[in-house]
């Protein structure tokens, strides 16, 4: 790892971008083709942030074919990551953010070396001790259903300087619940990322969905 992040997409500057948009539409899909045949619904109904997971077949190929299709704005992280050698294939296609379920230092570490945003999964305040003082700027909070956004709370007292990305059984409605409580960005997977999709009435009703609560997010930023 050579820490070769193209400086435009730097960590400081995809934080920011992540925190405007206030959305992650995370992708886990069973197939590569599935994956990318929702990926493609997510940027058609406007998704600026999207997240494929590790354990999606081939997710770095996703990645790089959603890339050559997407607007240049848009972000593309990869998740699920539980080893230095997913660390290693994420760098190489380029993800602008890199997603972990947990903290252990060695991953943190890695993570970091790629000069990426790095997202460590937490759960626990000696959790987002551990990972801040490895250098880790801000975490995933993992899973966010069994927390809330109260626990959420909790945790901003302590750690001021922490951003935090809840992502876990987090139903799009409640996004702004969670942004009200100190949340940099909220991830969403199932519900606005489904599994599969059957045929082209499941793709359009997923892109109206999206593009509402899209909507609904922005109007919230601009009151």
């Amino acid at each position: 790892m050579t820490g070769s992040a193209d400086p435009g997409r730097g960590p400081d500057a995809v934080l920011t971008q992540i925190a405007q948009c206030g959305l992650i539409v995370v992708i886990r899909s069973p197939t590569a083709d599935e994956a990318l045949h929702i990926g493609r619904v997510l940027l058609g109904a406007g998704v600026q942030v999207l997240e494929v997971t590790g354990t999606t077949p081939d997710a770095c190929g996703v990645l790089t074919a959603l890339r050559g299709e997407a607007q240049a704005r848009v972000l593309l992280g990869i998740g699920s990551i539980r080893s230095v050698d997913d660390v290693r294939r994420a760098d190489d296609v380029g993800a602008d953010f890199l997603v972990s379920p947990g903290s252990p230092a060695q991953l943190i570490e890695g993570m970091l070396a790629t000069g990426r945003l790095t997202l460590p999964g937490v759960f626990t305040s000696t959790e987002v001790m551990h990972a801040h003082a490895l250098g880790a700027r801000a975490v995933k909070l993992f899973p966010a259903s069994r927390i809330g956004p109260d626990g959420l709370r909790a945790l901003r007292g302590p750690f001021p300087d922490v951003a935090f990305v809840p992502t876990g059984g987090i139903r799009p409605e409640d996004v702004s619940h969670w942004l009200e409580a100190g949340a940099l960005a909220v991830g969403v997977g199932g519900q606005l990322a489904p599994a599969t999709l059957l045929g082209d009435t499941e793709a359009t009703a997923l892109a109206v969905r999206v593009r509402d609560v899209l909507a609904n997010l922005s109007s919230r930023s601009d009151n």
